[in-house]
């Protein structure tokens, strides 16, 4: 029978060892909905999404793909908040993955208190 493991890349795998690491509970390609940057609907399926902290991750494995800055400007027109990674390019990709993970929510706790102080 095969395993998520299965289908991952090296680089997934790397990034799925430090989350279990880190004790944080992930899914594996989980489909997201969105608008592209022509307004259609689209599924995309990022590698990794953290039902606890709602955010997704997508590793970049192949850095000479012109196709990720699109995506990443799609998320972002969109909302959702994911983190793209390099492992095999970038040294301190873990350091770099926890410190945004903060930053995503140090910013969701700043709209929360806007919303406290209007109440």
């Amino acid at each position: 029978m095969n395993s998520v493991y299965d289908s991952m890349s090296k680089a997934e795998l790397e990034v799925c060892n430090f989350l279990k690491e880190l004790k944080i509970f992930w899914t594996f390609e989980q489909p997201v909905f969105l608008t592209d940057d022509g307004n259609r609907p689209r599924i995309f399926c990022p590698d990794f999404y953290l039902p606890e902290l709602g955010i997704y991750i997508e590793v970049i494995g192949n850095p000479g793909l012109n196709d990720y800055g699109r995506r990443e400007e799609i998320y972002c027109k969109n909302n959702i908040p994911i983190i793209f990674i390099k492992p095999f390019n970038h040294i301190g990709w873990r350091e770099y993955l926890v410190d945004e993970i903060v930053a995503i929510h140090q910013d969701r706790y700043q709209k929360i208190k806007r919303i406290q102080s209007h109440w």
